[in-house]
């Protein structure tokens, strides 16, 4: 058994007439779209097209004014103050430095002021000992100085005092003729605090006896001799080496 199709014939014209429907439905909104553009057109500017086998395009009048449209007013733009701003100091970072290498840092900046400090307290003594010893040269030189001086003061007044015993002995010798002139004898004396003589002992003979023996009574005579006052001298005239020469004046040995 197959089935037969069949077409209904008043079917055919409604499709037709469906389909023109829509057509001129298009073609009514694309007029309407361009006729609505052609309302929008500023009056100020008319273009005619003409259709023609060239397409060209035809040039307004020379009468005709072209309005330029012109653009919207721009909102002014608001000066701003020429002020200065001060610009921000760069900060530059530190590096990050190691806790091990600041503690040697310290430890090293330390150890420079330790020395610096020990070497200033070195200083500082090794002038002071300067300063003292200076003081103390200088306090031995017046020191020095003020015993020779007291020396040759001294020296002098035993000198004198000797020179007195001499003249006193001298006053007393009886000399006894006939003695040459290069005689000469050395008398030991001891004395006595005061200056009495202990003791008149020959010590080099002038080779004549009677000249000897004069020069000793002589002595035992001028006891006491003259002394210094100062007693603490008597240990310099305690023992004495008196030199006598004829018809001179006596010199003192020791």
């Amino acid at each position: 058994m197959s089935a037969a199709v069949y077409y209904e014939p008043s079917k055919l014209p409604a499709g037709i007439l469906a389909l023109l429907v829509h057509v001129l439905f298009f073609a009514l909104l694309y007029f309407g779209f361009n006729w609505n553009r052609q309302a929008y057109v500023p009056a100020t500017m008319t273009v005619a097209l003409w259709s023609n086998l060239s397409q060209e395009v035809a040039k307004p009048p020379a009468s005709a004014k072209v309005e330029e449209a012109v653009p919207p007013p721009q909102p002014e733009k608001i000066a701003k103050p020429d002020i200065a701003i001060p610009e921000k100091k760069k900060v530059q970072a530190k590096p990050v430095e190691n806790k091990s290498e600041k503690k040697e840092a310290l430890r090293r900046a330390a150890e420079a002021a330790r020395r610096k400090a020990e070497a200033q307290k070195a200083a500082e003594l090794k002038q002071e000992a300067q300063r003292i010893a200076d003081a103390q040269a200088a306090q031995q030189k017046a020191e020095l100085a003020k015993q020779q001086e007291e020396a040759a003061a001294l020296g002098k007044l035993i000198d004198e005092y000797k020179a007195k015993i001499q003249n006193k002995i001298r006053r007393n010798v009886v000399q006894p003729p006939n003695v040459q002139d290069d005689t000469w004898a050395i008398y030991h004396v001891t004395l006595l605090p005061g200056g009495t003589v202990l003791t008149a002992e020959l010590k080099k003979s002038s080779g004549n006896k009677a000249y000897n023996d004069a020069v000793e009574r002589a002595i035992l005579k001028s006891s006491p001799l003259p002394l210094p006052p100062d007693v603490q001298l008597f240990n310099r005239f305690r023992e004495l080496d008196l030199t006598f020469k004829p018809d001179k004046p006596a010199e003192l040995q020791g």
